[in-house]
């Protein structure tokens, strides 16, 4: 009978742990933009220039 009031009592405090730390983020701003996020990866941005790149480019076909 002890084990079960330990796990319970165990279950409570991950619980607490996990419901602060999600009211933690909702303030934190972590939820403000969830739509922008995946359209970003559709977007085409710029090719870099060769010559900014820190090493040099080859292009090397057989």
């Amino acid at each position: 009978m002890n084990i079960i009031l330990f796990l319970m009592l165990a279950s409570l405090v991950v619980a607490a742990l996990f419901l602060g730390g999600f009211i933690w983020a909702v303030r934190a701003g972590q939820f403000e933009d969830t739509g922008t996020p995946p359209l970003r990866i559709l977007g085409e941005d710029d090719p870099t220039p060769a010559a900014k790149l820190p090493f040099p480019v080859t292009n090397q076909e057989n």
